[in-house]
Order: C-alpha cells, then sequence, then structure tokens
C-alpha cells in the first residue's frame, strides 16, 4: 500500500511538469499544479515538524530530506516507528 501511496504522489508530481509543458487540457492542468504545489508544501511542513524522525535515515540527510519532501509522511513515519523505509 505504501509504495502505491509513494507512487501516486510521484505521479501527481510527474502530471504537473507535463502540465507545464502543454500537454494537457488547461482545466486539468491547472488543477494538477496546484494539487502538486500544495502537497508540496504540506511536506514543506512536515519536515519542520518531523526532523526528528527523518534524521533516523541511515543515508544521508539530504536524502532523507529530499524523499520527505516527495513523499512526505510515507517516508518518515516508518523511521520513527522504528522501520526501514524504502
Amino acid at each position: 500500500m505504501n509504495n502505491i501511496l509513494k507512487a501516486s504522489c510521484l505521479a501527481i508530481y510527474l502530471l504537473a511538469i507535463v502540465a507545464i509543458a502543454g500537454a494537457l487540457p488547461h482545466g486539468i492542468a491547472s488543477v494538477l499544479q496546484l494539487v502538486a504545489v500544495l502537497l508540496l508544501a504540506g511536506h514543506v511542513l512536515e519536515l519542520l515538524v518531523a526532523f526528528s524522525a527523518i534524521k533516523r535515515y541511515p543515508g544521508l540527510l539530504i536524502d532523507s530530506i529530499g524523499l520527505t519532501l516527495l513523499f512526505g509522511f510515507l517516508h518518515w513515519l516508518p523511521l520513527r516507528k522504528g522501520g526501514a523505509t524504502q
């Protein structure tokens, strides 16, 4: 389930980028871009709130920050619970 949610996050970001290129209808493009910006803004807030869990990532801190910006709680919540994340 976690992988499906992560794929959905990536799909939203990818479709928003495709929308910038003009490959999608304007109505859909503007909604996707808004959703992507709101998702990213929420993940930035999560970064500030869950930084102690984010530091538990076994790799580089910058990698964990990047994964949090992409996936939010899907990345840091397993770290907080003590499990591994991929």
